[in-house]
């Protein structure tokens, strides 16, 4: 099966250094001048991802970013066939007016949305928005959740009374068309169980390949079970350079931008998290900047200042290329990628390691051969001219 990569959208803002926080920790953001999230800065990571050929990017939910819904239906306008991968919380709207809120979507991007489902991994962070199930309730509620909006998209009058969710008499006007595909999440047996029942595709966060090989295997044997199949895909961020030691020099440069007590502050707040996910993470790098490379050209740097996604892909493109396909082995077929910041490092990825992969028989523009990006070629800098 041919690979699907999609990017990021930083609508928490942007940086030549790693901009971090979130689940449960402040956004922070590093020694380097951060760029606002602007409609205008945004549009122009989006056109990239379109015209290198991701399939879409992903757009983050908190209440340390900006609200994705919105941002992106903002963005729609400005792009013709990228796809925008909708993070959003289940508890915090009613399953119907979710579903219509993803049907109205459809019909005015041309079937351009992508769902993904994020139940909530803080408690802290929930009962900001007045949410105070803990979070076995809150998986509990999502299966519900997800159990009325695709009976609401099948086109039926739905009345359900669940532990958590309830509705009578529920309907669409019109259902969405294609059906927006269902992304989801967590590491948890609970998190594990609603994926195998509920969703089209499981994420999970950058382990190393056999442990993500691992997780694959569980979740797809829970769907075999219930004579489901899933696709897989791993989120990842990305340092892709035309040497190894020039991407090693930049993982080392987004490092030396972390400041010792910013990077204790984080630690302190995601050690407090509930995300069996997130756990995991910081089981990779125990908060110390020492032997950051977990896996070969897998470097866990970013999660010392950033909660989720906490490692990287690091190398030369065709290094890079190569961990991909190692991944791609273990079961992934689709990348949510990302990288610092976002508009250039979209460039290194997409002129550098997709035209390596398309050529390996790996990926395919969306568009066809005439709008791939041309191969990167590597160039010199030459010194300015004295007087």
């Amino acid at each position: 099966m041919p690979l699907t990569f999609h990017w990021f959208l930083p609508t928490q803002g942007d940086s030549r250094g790693i901009v971090g926080g979130g689940h449960g920790a402040d956004v922070v953001a590093s020694a380097w001048r951060t760029r606002e999230p602007t409609l205008d800065y945004l549009a122009q990571i989006a056109g990239a991802a379109e015209r290198l050929g991701f399939e879409g990017v992903l757009t983050p939910t908190g209440a340390w970013c900006e609200d994705a819904w919105l941002t992106t239906a903002m963005l729609a306008g400005s792009t013709r066939r990228l796809k925008f991968l909708v993070a959003f919380r289940p508890g915090l709207l009613s399953p119907t007016l979710a579903a219509q809120m993803a049907a109205t979507y459809q019909r005015l991007s041309g079937g351009r949305l992508l769902l993904n489902v994020v139940t909530g991994g803080e408690s802290a962070e929930q009962r900001q928005h007045g949410d105070f199930l803990d979070k076995d309730a809150r998986y509990a509620r999502t299966d519900e959740f997800l159990q009325v909006v695709g009976r609401l998209w099948r086109g039926e009058t739905v009345d359900f009374r669940g532990e958590h969710v309830t509705v009578e008499g529920a309907r669409l006007a019109k259902a969405p068309d294609p059906l927006p595909p269902v992304y989801f999440g967590g590491s948890s047996p609970a998190a594990l169980d609603v994926a195998s029942r509920r969703v089209q595709t499981y994420l999970t966060w950058g382990e190393p390949p056999g442990a993500v090989a691992d997780k694959i295997d569980r979740v797809s044997a829970l769907a075999a079970k219930r004579g489901r199949t899933l696709d897989y895909g791993v989120r990842l961020h990305v340092i892709s350079r035309d040497t190894a030691e020039e991407a090693w020099a930049q993982a080392r440069r987004l490092l030396d931008g972390l400041a010792p007590d910013t990077v204790g502050q984080v630690q302190h707040h995601l050690a407090m998290s509930e995300s069996e996910g997130q756990r995991r993470m910081l089981e990779l790098h125990g908060g110390s900047a020492a032997d950051l490379e977990v896996h070969p050209n897998l470097w866990a740097g970013v999660g010392l200042a950033r909660g989720g996604a906490g490692t990287a892909l690091v190398g030369s493109h065709a290094q890079v290329a190569d961990l991909i396909e190692e991944y791609h082995r273990a079961g992934a077929t689709e990348f949510v990628l990302s990288g610092y910041p976002h508009l250039e490092e979209a460039y290194w990825f997409g002129e550098g390691v997709l035209p390596l992969l398309r050529e390996r028989g790996l990926w395919e523009h969306p568009e066809g051969g005439e709008e791939s990006a041309a191969p990167h070629v590597p160039f010199a800098v030459s010194a300015p001219a004295t007087s």
